[in-house]
């Protein structure tokens, strides 16, 4: 795969590439940079050093990659995640390379939605191995989705873009499937999944959009009975996996969420505390104060 420090240093170096599905680059546009480019040229050594965009590859072909300090051998089709904090370099092994590779900056990054499977994916650690190797029913799943970015990438729609950020979402979404299906401890298997269980029964709860809407899960017992654990094992499992307890992350939670209030609604500050469940104001003006280090009548301000 070749890519150089920048865009225009690519086609300094291979005057005879193109787009994927065109001649012209796409240009930067109000939420960032991207662009996608077929793979055909890939067929030298690319050099060791750090990048000015972030890539993901999908590299049909064989070849080695050096990825930080580690040696990786591409034996076979690959989804391969490069973050541009970790220098890396690509030999290739075998006459045919094809594939695609899609390129981007911070701010395209900073435009999408990073959801808790954005952030477990490879794209946004330096710390893992970001390689996927693929079968031939995966293959012909995400050809078929860089085909369709490459192709928006030609149009003339509008809201291109933001249908080029859906894409790349389907392609994290799949390397996240794949990195969990490699999980096989059952005991981490076991807390995450009461982790995953609880966040998406905390975050039903919201947003709160009434002075009428009072939170019906208001404590770590409340959880517990809804998922038909004990409380204990609850917290055992939330500390494992997120270094904090049920009450920690609820807690969070309320003050998010009365933020929000505070500064979006006109609601008074009683009326913010009866819907996050707390019986007297008083109790909620003294968590967040706690939490804060003001008062919600202070924040509000």
């Amino acid at each position: 795969m070749i890519v150089s420090e920048s865009i225009e240093d690519f086609y300094k170096t291979h005057p005879g590439a193109k787009l994927a599905s065109g001649d012209s680059l796409a240009g930067t546009f109000q939420q960032g940079h991207f662009n996608i480019f077929s793979r055909k040229f890939c067929n030298r050594y690319n050099a060791y050093s750090r990048r000015d965009y972030y890539k993901i590859s999908l590299i049909i072909g064989k070849g080695k990659l050096l990825y930080g300090d580690t040696k990786i051998d591409i034996n076979q089709n690959a989804l391969v995640f490069f973050n541009r904090n970790v220098p890396y370099s690509w030999e290739t092994s075998s006459e045919k390379q094809s594939g695609y590779f899609c390129l981007f900056n911070d701010d395209f990054l900073n435009g999408m939605n990073r959801t808790k499977n954005f952030m477990d994916s490879p794209i946004s650690k330096n710390d893992t191995i970001p390689v996927y190797f693929i079968n031939e029913q995966q293959e012909k799943y995400l050809l078929d989705i860089y085909q369709k970015m490459a192709a928006e990438m030609e149009s003339n729609y509008v809201f291109k873009y933001d249908l080029v950020k859906n894409y790349v979402n389907l392609i994290i979404h799949e390397a996240v499937k794949m990195q969990s299906s490699q999980t096989t401890d059952n005991h981490v298997n076991g807390s995450s999944r009461i982790a995953s269980c609880f966040s998406e029964l905390m975050e039903r709860q919201f947003p709160i959009d009434s002075p009428e809407h009072k939170l019906q899960l208001r404590t770590a017992k409340d959880y517990a009975q809804r998922l038909s654990i004990h409380i204990n094992h609850l917290n055992r499992a939330l500390k494992e996996v997120t270094g904090k307890t049920t009450t920690e992350h609820i807690t969070e939670r309320l003050i998010q969420e009365s933020k929000i209030l505070l500064k979006k609604s006109n609601w008074s500050i009683a009326e913010i505390a009866y819907c996050l469940g707390f019986e007297y104001p008083e109790y909620f003006n003294n968590l967040f104060k706690k939490q804060t280090g003001i008062t919600p009548n202070s924040f509000r301000k």
